[in-house]
C-alpha cells in the first residue's frame, strides 16, 4: 500500500474541520496528516488541538451522508503547521508539501478541503490506485445533496479561460468521467504523485485563490491525470469562501478572486484569449446586475481591471512557520 500524506489547509474552518478529521481518520489507511492553518482569526487552531487531544468531545453531525463513529483520542497521526499570515490556498498547500516531502516513505500527497467528509474506504482506494499519474481526483458529491455530483474533474474553455465541472449536477450513479476529458483536478480533493511534485515543483502562490490547481496541472509533462473510479468525497461547498452551489450564487469575495485568477491564468498561459476572457467577464457582470447581484458585479469589474477587492490589500505570504505536533 502506498503511504498517503494528507494536507488540509484551514482558514476560519472551526465549524467544519472536526468532521473532516474525524471521518478521515476513521480509515485504516496508513496516512500522515498535516493541517496547515493560514492565520485563522477564529478558533480553528484551538479546535484542532482540543479535538486531537480528546479534550473536546465530539458528536457526529446529524446530516452526515454516511455513518460517522468517533475515532480514538489522542489522534497521534496529525501535525499542525501554523502560518503567521494568510498567503492563500497554494501557499498553505506548499507549506504542507515541504513538510511531507522530507518523508521518503510518502509517495503521494492528498490535498483535501477542510469542509469535506471522507467515507472510510476512500483513503485506501486512493492509496491503492495504480501509479503513473501526475494528479488524481475522485468523485466529489455535495454533502447537502449527497445524490448529486459536484464534479469528477475540471475542464477549461481556452477562448475565455472559464473552467467547468465534469458531471456537475448529475446523479451519483452516473458513470465516472473519462480522465482523458479532464484538464485539471479539483483542489478540494486532489492527489499528487511524488514524481509529479518533484518534476513540476510546488504550486504557484500568486493566484491566492482559484486556478492554482489548473496552473499546476499544465506543468505535468507526459504524466497523465487520473480519476479514481471507486473513491468519493462529500463536499460542503461554499462554507469557507462562499463558492457557488447548486442552489446559491457565489459570494462577492469568491467572485472577485475567481475572475482575478482567471485573467492572471490567461495572461500566463493564453494571452491571445485575454480579450475573450474580458468580454466574458463584462457579460457576466451584466447578468449579475440583472439578477440583483450588484456586489458580485462590482467584484467582477474590479477583478477585470486589476483593482483590489477593497481598500485592504490581501495579506502576503511569509516564510515563518510555527510547527506543532498534536
Amino acid at each position: 500500500m502506498s503511504r498517503l500524506g494528507v494536507i488540509i489547509v484551514t482558514y476560519n474552518s472551526a465549524d467544519v474541520i472536526r468532521d473532516c478529521l474525524e471521518t478521515l481518520l476513521s480509515s485504516a489507511a496508513k496516512m500522515a496528516v498535516v493541517v496547515v492553518d493560514n492565520a485563522s482569526t477564529d478558533s480553528s487552531v484551538s479546535t484542532v488541538t482540543d479535538w486531537a487531544s480528546g479534550k473536546d468531545g465530539y458528536t457526529p453531525p446529524r446530516d452526515a451522508p454516511f455513518p460517522v463513529w468517533p475515532v480514538a483520542k489522542p489522534a497521534a497521526r496529525i501535525s499542525l503547521l501554523r502560518s503567521p499570515s494568510n498567503g492563500g490556498f497554494a501557499a498553505g498547500v506548499n507549506i504542507g508539501l515541504k513538510h511531507l516531502l522530507k518523508k521518503p516513505d510518502i509517495d503521494r500527497f492528498w490535498v483535501l478541503n477542510p469542509d469535506t467528509l471522507v467515507p472510510p474506504e476512500t483513503p485506501e482506494k486512493l492509496a491503492d490506485a495504480p501509479d503513473g499519474f501526475a494528479l488524481m481526483g475522485n468523485r466529489l458529491l455535495y454533502a447537502d445533496s449527497p445524490h448529486h455530483v459536484q464534479l469528477d474533474a475540471g475542464t477549461i474553455n481556452w477562448t475565455t479561460g472559464v473552467t467547468g465541472n465534469l458531471n456537475l449536477g448529475q446523479t451519483r450513479n452516473t458513470a465516472i468521467s473519462d480522465a482523458g476529458q479532464a484538464a485539471f483536478i479539483s483542489g478540494a480533493s486532489m492527489v499528487a504523485s511524488r514524481a509529479f511534485v518533484e518534476a513540476a515543483g510546488l504550486m504557484s502562490e500568486d493566484y491566492f485563490l482559484y486556478y492554482e490547481e489548473v496552473d499546476w496541472a499544465l506543468r505535468r509533462g507526459r504524466l497523465p491525470l487520473a480519476i479514481c473510479p471507486d473513491a468519493t468525497v462529500y463536499h460542503r461547498a461554499g462554507t469557507a469562501i462562499g463558492s457557488p452551489t447548486l442552489t446559491t450564487a457565489a459570494s462577492p469575495f469568491s467572485t472577485y478572486y475567481k475572475h482575478r485568477a482567471r485573467m492572471k491564468f490567461l495572461r500566463r498561459h493564453k494571452p491571445l484569449s485575454l480579450l475573450g476572457g474580458y468580454v466574458y467577464g463584462l457579460a457576466k457582470a451584466g447578468q449579475m446586475v440583472r439578477l440583483g447581484q450588484t456586489p458580485q458585479a462590482v467584484a467582477v469589474l474590479r477583478a477585470l481591471h486589476g483593482l483590489p477587492i477593497s481598500s485592504n490589500k490581501a495579506a502576503q505570504p511569509r516564510n515563518e512557520i510555527v510547527q506543532r505536533r498534536i
